[in-house]
């Protein structure tokens, strides 16, 4: 389609670049697309005169285009030029003091045998992780936040118990049987909070055991 701007170098309708697309070998069809991508690509230009549309194309726009995108490219390949230079310069820096040698190798040993040793060092640090002081005081503070929170619902049953034995005092033996159906028996009481162990000096293991039972 471009042959036919470059031949003629006139200006032409979209109706009449479809009637001669065929001689061109484009369908009549295909020739609002295949214009349209050329002006996308600026190879075409066009400008709307008075109600019409009009599409012109000469082969020096063409050579000035060609020029840009050459002109570009070329821009490119010269920071891509000047970024290898930069990088082959930061390489042959890094390798000095690298050079292969027994020392070097000796070094290398010892420092794959150091990170070994580190990496067992912090597994082993995670296995001791019950032991750290903040651990516990951590479970400790939670100790004493469970045990509060027991207490307050001990407290909570104890008083709807007292109310529904003041309201309901025909139904005691009813009331005694869904107690005991709830859990709630002879021995239910306050947790005393003086039975846990709470010093640091006590097993970790213990104090979890206690707080896993506290919060049940």
């Amino acid at each position: 389609m471009l042959q036919i701007f470059y031949e003629s170098q006139d200006f032409f309708l979209l109706k009449e670049l479809e009637k001669m697309g065929p001689k061109r070998g484009v369908i009549s069809q295909s020739v609002k697309d295949v214009i349209q991508s050329l002006v996308d690509d600026d190879l075409v230009a066009k400008d709307k005169i008075g109600i019409s549309i009009y599409f012109w194309s000469l082969p020096s726009c063409a050579g000035n285009q060609l020029r840009s995108v050459r002109q570009k490219l070329e821009s490119d390949l010269q920071g891509s030029n000047k970024k290898l230079a930069e990088l082959v310069d930061q390489c042959d820096v890094l390798k000095k003091g690298r050079e292969e040698s027994e020392e070097r190798t000796e070094a290398l040993a010892q420092l794959k045998e150091i990170e070994k040793k580190h990496k067992e060092l912090k597994n082993e640090m995670v296995q001791f992780a019950d032991n750290d002081p903040a651990t516990l005081e951590a479970m400790r503070a939670a100790i004493e936040v469970a045990h509060q929170s027991a207490n307050r619902w001990t407290d909570n049953i104890f008083t709807l118990r007292q109310w529904c034995s003041n309201n309901f005092p025909q139904a005691k033996e009813q009331l005694e049987h869904l107690y005991t159906e709830a859990g709630i028996t002879e021995d239910f009481d306050y947790i005393e909070l003086s039975s846990f162990p709470m010093s640091s000096s006590h097993d970790p293991d213990t104090s979890k055991q206690l707080l896993v039972e506290d919060e049940a």
